[in-house]
């Protein structure tokens, strides 16, 4: 399955992007600790070379925690500050302001030597969407400084946030690139969200994230399903992630008229559960995998 998604706004919020860059002291990049790598836009190295880089390793709530500890050292082994966080919770943005302060140590020393003084540090926030950045963003500012929905792409426009006397955002519009050069990428970025549902063959999608699991958590599935522990409906030379489908469905009693496992509602459903990890702590990659 080959997935690509690019909206023309996306376009213009790049360029957008890359006149902003030129205002700010440091990238703020929040990825989906699920999915780190996968979830980054490769064009942010590009554009923001010669800034001060932090990333946010967003929903770690959902992620393995020792995956989240082993990215966050591998993103410092980069050069780049790393952070692990539910941006859900405030309690966690001090950690968040005190990294910005870290990560912009040689800038506010340089101003102090030059007797600037109270100029803010100013950051763009950018990431693509549905990782929750706009929820970061009204955390860490403590309103609901701007619109947050759990569709891609809510945010179209930049935005300046005062955040306090030491601190101003630039929040950008998710954007990602045009092509994946992996398919994996784009199956990753599906399967948690991060695409629109509606270019999604989800029985498809829905097969490679059964397998996945089996290989890598193979007791999640059961313990979600109970029917699993017993042998698979179906016919023997299905596809067997369609028969785990057709007994997603028999277990949620999603069915046809007839009595037909309904494997499109299945597909669906575990996808659901699977972003609201009801399904555990999942990590989709780590580190030099």
């Amino acid at each position: 399955m080959n997935i690509q998604w690019y909206p023309g706004h996306m376009t213009k919020a790049r360029r957008a992007m890359e006149e902003s860059i030129k205002l700010i002291d440091v990238i703020i990049e929040v990825v989906d600790a699920r999915l780190p790598l996968s979830s980054r836009n490769p064009d942010i190295d590009a554009m923001g070379r010669q800034k001060f880089r932090i990333v946010l390793l967003n929903k770690a709530d959902l992620a393995d925690e020792a995956a989240n500890a082993a990215w966050e050292t591998w993103f410092q082994e980069q050069g780049i500050y790393a952070l692990r966080l539910d941006s859900r919770k405030r309690d966690a943005m001090k950690k968040v302001q005190q990294t910005v302060m870290d990560a912009c140590r040689e800038k506010i020393e340089r101003d102090r030597r030059r007797g600037i003084k109270n100029r803010p540090i100013r950051a763009m926030v950018a990431g693509i969407p549905n990782v929750g950045k706009s929820t970061f963003i009204n955390s860490f500012t403590r309103k609901a400084s701007t619109k947050t929905g759990n569709k891609p792409g809510v945010t179209r426009g930049n935005q300046w946030i005062r955040l306090n006397a030491q601190v101003e955002l630039l929040d950008t519009p998710g954007i990602l690139w045009p092509k994946f050069e992996d398919e994996e990428v784009g199956l990753r970025l599906a399967l948690v969200g991060s695409m629109n549902d509606e270019i999604i063959q989800r029985q498809e999608l829905a097969s490679w994230g059964i397998l996945f699991l089996e290989e890598h958590y193979p007791d999640r599935l059961p313990e979600r399903y109970p029917l699993l522990k017993e042998s698979l409906p179906g016919e023997e030379d299905h596809p067997h992630a369609f028969r785990v489908l057709e007994a997603i469905a028999l277990d949620r009693n999603c069915l046809k008229k007839g009595g037909e496992p309904d494997t499109e509602k299945a597909a669906a459903l575990f996808l659901d559960d699977l972003r609201a990890g009801r399904l555990g702590r999942i990590t989709l990659e780590v580190p030099n995998a």
